[in-house]
């Protein structure tokens, strides 16, 4: 069982800044693995990528059910997305939400595929494929490794009232 290390938040520079590719499969990164892990059950995720927790290298966490309810759990080290191409691809217009920007949801269409290629913490080839929220999950903890957030992808208005809404619930926490 790892440690739990803090989430940090929005407004970060870690989490605009696109990672580092991992070069080294070791008991370090085996570790950062099992603290990731630990790190997204405790604040209740279904995925986590590294930068999450201050880490900028290129790795994701996850444990989330696709569109059938199969739950699917893994590690994916330096991944590489694949999404449908236009003519095949089907929007999930679901709400989204992050624990980089915890309490927030707002929806975001996505396409309801995704594939990622990638290796997994001993650096064997991986590839994860997902539909439901398991494609959700994989597009949104690749985008945390690039730089994104989910909230980047949203029309400014609706980002502001996000943010708005964000630093209102922080404001509130440190009143009490």
């Amino acid at each position: 069982m790892g440690e739990v290390r803090p989430i940090v938040h929005v407004g970060d520079p870690v989490l605009h800044t696109a990672c580092e590719p991992v070069t080294r499969f070791d008991g370090e990164l085996a570790a950062l693995v099992s603290d990731m892990f630990t790190s997204m059950y405790a604040a209740e995720g279904v995925g986590l990528a590294a930068n999450q927790i201050g880490v900028p290298l290129r790795v994701f966490v996850y444990d989330c059910p696709d569109a059938e309810g199969v739950r699917h759990k893994g590690v994916v080290v330096n991944p590489e997305l694949a999404l449908p191409g236009l003519g095949e691809r089907r929007l999930d217009a679901g709400d989204e939400g992050c624990l980089s920007v915890p309490g927030q949801y707002a929806p975001l269409p996505r396409p309801d595929h995704a594939v990622v290629r990638g290796f997994d913490a001993g650096g064997a080839p991986v590839t994860v494929e997902g539909t439901g929220l398991l494609a959700r999950c994989l597009q949104h903890e690749t985008d945390h490794l690039d730089g994104y957030l989910y909230i980047d992808r949203l029309p400014a208005k609706r980002r502001k009232q996000v943010l708005a809404a964000y630093r209102e619930t922080q404001s509130a926490k440190a009143d009490i």
